[in-house]
């Protein structure tokens, strides 16, 4: 079977950007964004309310202020983000929020915030549904927890090349089981013991007044906030959603604010209850289980199915239902985590080639990245989910605190000419004061628990970043110097159109966005080959990326730009009384769509030879290779397979 036949079966047959009916076809609706980017911050009901249970130690009357500020605090921040989605109905997120509001230093830093953000996304959730799983296992099988989460990122690496809203239909059936099973336990697990709720509120009083008078309020208040911030992984699908709008059925705004309302309703609920039902249940931790699973198992016995096989099926299907919930959410990451490399790339922070689309219009790219970083850091910290959480909820916090810091700004700055600015500027600095309180808080009591790894992680990717945007800068402005030294070639005086002849010996060029390199080459032939060739023939062949895809008429303006490129080398020809045309071609491999026209152009002037520009760095290197597409080479190796001839022009910058 040849390689291309596997291709499409694994991953499914090319899909034509250009067609409207593509981009209708994988827009989500409000419901599939729910399950998509929901899922994350949903499946965290996993891990997120035990780790802050647990944190309260032997304090747990403590859980009551625990659920009641889970379900103000998402409330809080889903309706603060749905400034975002109406600032920024594009899409970008934190993001794009810190480098338009704040600046591009705290846009990359929140940017890079978010990639870890992402990968932690895809880490922890992997490792918290194997964790779920484990607990309906012997202890034997603790050993091979690790091989069981390589295993599963990499069928959800497979999902994701398919198509997200391919990957998100064919786990929806588990998100809906998760929402079904856990509703009907937290309502039944809370009515089967309401008898305890009139005592709950006051012993919880009592037993804060008493901790209050060993460690003071503000050791009650930092011990709150400490245990608070442990579930911090729970508010990420929040964040997705902003991250996200261009992937949105229209109207996006509309479908973006109803996707958070369902996610903050789903989230406040499920976080909140299983706390309530820590506190009612009494739960305490047992070897080898999740908090979750033993509390439940409480409820399940309680229920009473007929016999004890029956109760260990009922809760068999409750956790593999938890479990199947944390791996949609790790899906979250592929979604959201290559949308951030690819705003990143438009900012020339991480290398272009994180704008590409795949031909199944997929940032192929940053889900291969993102898959292969968060193996990395589960081989690093060995699966351990509570490292995974410090990690995740400093990534967290920070991009939340830096975006809403930006809608601060936004807001103050504006206020002269919004009148109900007030009222918005509230509620971003609520949302501001809680996520940089638990931030400090997380940094300051965490920090040699994996705090310090957070940091160092993303310092570094925000050094990296800083180098690679460097890079690119000092290419521009040699390629606009090139640019500028050759806008100085005059026109010719001739007037009128030159049709080229086919039996004629051409030069054909392919030329991309920069005037200065297709004339450079031009010029280069006509020196070496003075009067060899008679038609001189232009292709130029645009990438639908990230970028071009997501922006509404984005295409439509850079066919134009294409178009008006491509009549520039065709009327300086034409000036000089030399025969010339082109040929345009659009699709998201470039060096794909250049061979196919290529073919096309050597079947109309069969005695052509190819011609291209390429850059050549005095100091190259590997990394220099990375950061720039090699599509010149590529494209010769396909011509010379075909029997095509091609020369590479060196331009040096």
């Amino acid at each position: 079977m040849k390689p291309q036949k596997i291709r499409e079966i694994v991953l499914g047959k090319d899909l034509d950007p250009l067609k409207g009916e593509t981009r209708h076809s994988l827009a989500l609706v409000a419901f599939l964004a729910w399950v998509g980017l929901g899922a994350d911050g949903l499946s965290s009901s996993a891990y997120g309310p035990e780790e802050t249970f647990r944190a309260l130690g032997q304090h747990t009357h403590l859980g009551l202020y625990m659920a009641l500020a889970t379900a103000v605090t998402v409330f809080i921040i889903a309706i603060a983000y749905n400034q975002v989605i109406e600032l920024f109905p594009t899409g970008g997120g934190g993001y794009r929020v810190a480098t338009k509001l704040v600046g591009p230093y705290m846009g990359l830093i929140a940017g890079c915030a978010l990639v870890l953000d992402y990968v932690l996304t895809i880490a922890i959730s992997v490792a918290a549904g194997v964790e779920a799983l484990a607990s309906l296992l012997p202890l034997g099988f603790q050993d091979y927890k690790l091989g069981a989460e390589v295993f599963f990122i990499g069928i959800l690496i497979v999902l994701n090349l398919r198509g997200m809203k391919e990957a998100i239909k064919i786990l929806l059936p588990i998100f809906l089981g998760f929402v079904v099973t856990h509703f009907v336990l937290i309502v039944y697990g809370i009515f089967a013991h309401a008898s305890n709720l009139p005592a709950l509120l006051p012993n919880t009083l009592a037993e804060t007044s008493e901790l209050a008078g060993h460690i003071g309020w503000i050791g009650v208040s930092g011990m709150l906030l400490l245990a608070y911030s442990q579930g911090g992984g729970t508010y990420t699908g929040l964040e997705a959603v902003s991250n996200n709008v261009n992937i949105l059925a229209e109207p996006r705004v509309h479908t973006g604010k109803m996707t958070m309302f369902y996610m903050a309703l789903s989230l406040a609920f499920t976080a909140s209850g299983i706390i309530l039902l820590y506190l009612l249940w009494d739960a305490v931790p047992v070897q080898g289980e999740t908090l979750n699973a033993t509390t439940f198992r409480a409820i399940v016995e309680s229920i009473g199915f007929g016999s004890e096989l029956a109760n260990q099926v009922v809760l068999s299907i409750v956790l593999a239902f938890e479990a199947g919930l944390l791996f949609v959410a790790a899906n979250t990451g592929f979604l959201g985590g290559p949308s951030v490399l690819s705003n990143m790339a438009s900012d020339s922070w991480v290398p272009h080639k994180f704008r590409y689309l795949s031909t199944r219009l997929v940032t192929q790219n940053g889900i291969l990245v993102l898959g292969i970083a968060a193996l990395a850091i589960l081989f690093w910290t060995r699966g351990s989910v509570t490292l995974l959480v410090v990690l995740y909820s400093v990534s967290v916090f920070l991009t939340f605190a830096i975006s809403l810091f930006g809608l601060c700004l936004y807001w103050w700055q504006h206020r002269k000419e919004l009148d109900y600015w007030k009222s918005r500027f509230a509620l971003s600095l609520t949302g501001f004061v809680i996520c940089a309180g638990i931030l400090c808080v997380l940094l300051v009591e965490k920090f040699t628990e994996g705090g310090w790894a957070a940091a160092v992680i993303i310092a570094a990717i925000a050094a990296l970043c800083i180098y690679i945007r460097n890079h690119y800068r000092d290419t521009k402005t040699a390629i606009a110097t090139v640019d500028q030294v050759f806008a100085n070639q005059p026109f010719g005086a001739h007037v009128g159109t030159v049709d080229p002849s086919p039996d004629d010996q051409t030069a054909i060029f392919i030329v991309g966005t920069s005037r200065g390199g297709g004339l450079h080459a031009l010029l280069w032939v006509q020196r070496m080959f003075p009067g060899h060739f008679k038609n001189f023939i232009f292709v130029n062949a645009r990438t639908v990326d990230t970028h071009a895809y997501g922006g509404e008429g984005a295409v439509e303006q850079m066919r134009a730009e294409a178009n008006a490129t491509l009549k520039y080398f065709v009327d300086f020809c034409h000036s000089h009384n030399m025969a010339s045309a082109a040929y345009i071609g659009f699709g998201t491999d470039v060096v794909k769509e250049v061979t196919r026209l290529c073919s096309v152009i050597n079947q109309d002037y069969p005695n052509g030879i190819f011609f291209t520009s390429k850059l050549i760095f005095e100091h190259d290197h590997w990394f220099s290779r990375l950061l720039h597409n090699q599509a010149a080479l590529a494209i010769q190796r396909r011509l010379h397979l075909d029997g095509l001839q091609m020369v590479i022009l060196p331009m040096k910058v």
